[in-house]
């Protein structure tokens, strides 16, 4: 009874202890799984908080290109403030001394007096820049050569210190009439400064309706213009460029005027001081240069509002304004249109240009007509000046104010242009912002008056232009105030190009080169004559490529799947042979594809691969003499010998080979002959089968000789040239770049030759 009792005592404390472990192990799994559950909240709160993290720095950076942003234009806008100032200060003290009041007739037929100053005050004057004419060029490498064509004719030595080209650094050859030089390329802006401290012209050649903003902002014409102006040594900025957004053109204008620095345009061909400078396009082709006696200095300062954006869309101004079809005196138009055809006229009424100008057709140009007339007037070698301006815009009535006050104490022949637009009956554009028919004060016609009014000498139309510079200038001549050229100077005659003067076909020159095989002169390339779109269209393979390239001639279908073939099984034979050793040894060295690539190509040669055409050689010479053949020890190193082959393990490559050949070729007397050679060789010893190479020399005999494409003597220059083992170099390069790729993939380490594998021994 006792027992009975105690046993069921222990009996309950066993249970009590079962379902304690249970309890605890349940409340030891709530634990777990409330920390793993904890750990995984912080776990999300952590890559939230870091997610976030990285967002509040994305804003940040976002906050502060902003802020960069607002700060530059803040500077622009204090700088703009400042001139605005400067220009409202000067304009109520002109508006006090001096007015000019015009009528317009407005729409609604009321007359509207219109006061407005007639002066010029928007920026510093220029006539105290002492150029030294010495330029910086941003890209525009093709237009190079005209610019050291012109300097040739009146200069001796090129004007150019330098070429910018962001990336690039070097230098860039070009002739100087006979001689050839160079011309230093630089990679900066700051950097050529640098290196050309004396050169105080910058020409910047970008276009703006060829930028891409978001991929090439850095090209873009502010981004590539202000770190010139910032540079000290830089005094003056032409941009030839078109379609720059105003906001930028005000920008550049505004750090220029307040550093007394000038630029000249954007939407300008540039300007030209005779026999001395050139910027951009203007004067045309060196031919035009001459003709217009630009290659020496004459006594008359042009300036011009623009070039009408091309003659193109001059078009419908001059055809009504001359009342003629164009205004050209000679040949065709050059690119930059009146500007061009002013230099003619000048040239042939006087003694030709001092220096001209074309200041852009902008609504906001980076220099004024003004700007360029004060200049001119502090010129002692101009004598006259002539202006060519357009409707639209005030900037002629800065000259205006200039010629009353007194400033301009030379003569001055002015013609604006667009007396047609009242033809119009609406506001009518011609060819850029600038010129277009507005307000009566911005007419030509009102324009033309003033000018007058003020003391220029302006001529009742376009066509009587030329007669006024003339009679101006032989009024100066009488005076004595300019002398006549009395001899004029002959300037050197250009070298023709090479190029040119072939194409002209004016001499002949011999060609270094000959090329058989291919031709890339035409719409697509040609292999032996066949264009690559007929071999694509075929769907000819590599094989027929090669046949194309290397025999100059399309094989037969069999021809070209056994070149393909061959290609395919010599490819590779394992990492162990020579050459694909050298190219993992050079790989796993961290050489690139190409230098691994040689190092394995050049160990083929009479031990590895290179038999094919010693084998070809040896086949051919026994069976075409039909002569018993002597196997020599060297004939059994090329054709027979195997390294791990035997008479019962052949060469499958070979087998395959032959196969092939049984199966499309109309003869196999080569190979043939190699069997019969092979089957001899093996009564003398059990490992002289027929290798790779000797298969694929006596197969290619076959080939050569069975296609009946090709003579006797063109079989013998193929194998002695060596074209056989062509076939194995172009097959085994692909193996070997596959080794390449497969090392640098497995990112192996620097191969070490290790030392239990070599015999130290004296």
């Amino acid at each position: 009874m006792a027992n009975a009792e105690k046993t069921s005592s222990g009996s309950d404390i066993d249970e009590k202890k079962r379902k304690r472990k249970l309890s605890n192990r349940e409340s030891a799994r709530r634990s777990r799984l409330k920390k793993q559950k904890l750990m995984e909240d912080t776990i999300i709160e952590i890559s939230t908080l870091e997610r976030r993290i990285k967002e509040n720095i994305e804003r940040c950076k976002v906050a502060r290109r902003r802020l960069d942003s607002l700060e530059s234009e803040n500077v622009a806008l204090r700088s703009e403030k400042t001139w605005l100032l400067s220009y409202v200060s000067d304009l109520e003290n002109m508006i006090a001394t001096t007015s000019l009041t015009l009528t317009h007739s407005g729409g609604d037929d009321e007359n509207v007096n219109v006061e407005i100053a007639a002066g010029d005050c928007r920026r510093r004057p220029m006539h105290d820049l002492s150029l030294s004419y010495v330029g910086l060029v941003w890209f525009g490498l093709d237009r190079l050569r005209s610019k050291i064509n012109f300097a040739f004719t009146g200069c001796e030595t090129p004007y150019m210190a330098g070429i910018i080209n962001p990336g690039s650094e070097g230098f860039q050859k070009l002739f100087f009439g006979q001689e050839e030089i160079v011309i230093p390329v630089h990679a900066a802006i700051e950097a050529a400064c640098a290196a050309h401290p004396t050169a105080d012209v910058f020409i910047n050649f970008i276009h703006q309706l060829c930028i891409l903003q978001e991929v090439l902002s850095i090209y873009s014409v502010v981004a590539s213009s202000m770190p010139a102006l910032k540079q000290p040594t830089i005094k003056v900025v032409a941009i030839i460029a078109e379609g720059v957004p105003e906001s930028d053109t005000k920008q550049l204008i505004a750090y220029a005027r307040a550093n007394n620095k000038v630029v000249i345009g954007p939407a300008t061909v540039g300007g030209i001081q005779a026999g001395a400078f050139k910027i951009g396009d203007t004067a045309g082709t060196i031919d035009n240069i001459i003709q217009c006696k630009l290659y020496r200095p004459g006594s008359v300062g042009f300036v011009s509002k623009s070039v009408f954006d091309g003659f193109k869309n001059n078009i419908k101004l001059r055809m009504f304004e001359s009342l003629r079809v164009f205004f050209i005196h000679h040949s065709s138009f050059p690119a930059d249109g009146m500007s061009n055809e002013m230099y003619n006229t000048v040239a042939r009424e006087t003694d030709g240009i001092y220096e001209g100008i074309a200041i852009g057709g902008d609504v906001f140009p980076g220099s004024t007509l003004s700007d360029h007339i004060f200049r001119f007037n502090n010129i002692p070698q101009i004598k006259m000046m002539v202006v060519l301006g357009e409707l639209g815009g005030r900037d002629e009535y800065s000259l205006v104010e200039a010629l009353k006050q007194g400033k301009v104490n030379k003569h001055v022949v002015a013609w604006v242009s667009g007396t047609c637009a009242r033809l119009f009956k609406s506001e009518e554009q011609f060819g850029h912002t600038g010129a277009k028919s507005g307000g009566e004060m911005e007419s030509a016609q009102a324009k033309n008056q003033a000018l007058m009014d003020a003391g220029a000498i302006v001529p009742t139309s376009f066509e009587a232009l030329e007669s006024a510079i003339k009679e101006t200038f032989e009024k100066l001549v009488e005076e004595g105030m300019v002398s006549p050229i009395k001899e004029e100077v002959t300037p050197p005659q250009i070298p023709e190009d090479l190029s040119s003067a072939i194409k002209s076909e004016k001499v002949r020159a011999p060609t270094h080169i000959i090329s058989t095989i291919s031709d890339d002169i035409g719409e697509e390339p040609c292999y032996a004559g066949v264009p690559m779109s007929s071999i694509i269209e075929q769907g000819l393979g590599v094989g027929d490529v090669i046949s194309l390239l290397w025999f100059k001639r399309s094989l037969p279908r069999y021809c070209t799947k056994f070149i393909e073939i061959c290609v395919m099984l010599c490819a590779d034979h394992g990492p162990c042979v020579s050459g694909a050793h050298n190219t993992i040894v050079t790989a796993r060295a961290g050489k690139d594809l190409v230098s691994s690539l040689v190092s394995g190509l050049l160990t083929i040669g009479p031990r590895f691969g290179g038999a094919i055409d010693d084998a070809a050689r040896y086949f051919k010479d026994a069976c075409d003499r039909v002569k018993y053949y002597i196997i020599s020890p060297t004939a059994t190193t090329i054709i027979l010998l195997g390294r791990i082959k035997s008479r019962d393990n052949r060469d499958k490559r070979v087998e395959l080979l032959q196969k092939f050949a049984r199966s499309n070729f109309p003869s196999v007397k080569y190979m043939e002959y190699a069997v019969t050679v092979e089957s001899y060789a093996l009564s003398k010893a059990n490992n002289l089968v027929l290798n790779v190479d000797g298969a694929i020399g006596s197969l290619f005999l076959d080939l050569l000789a069975g296609s009946g494409m090709f003579t006797k003597q063109e079989i013998d220059e193929i194998v002695q040239i060596g074209y056989l083992n062509g076939l194995f170099v172009l097959a085994r390069s692909i193996g070997l770049i596959g080794h390449t790729f497969d090392q640098k993939r497995l990112k192996q380490p620097l191969y070490r030759h290790p030392w239990e594998d070599v015999l130290y021994t004296k």
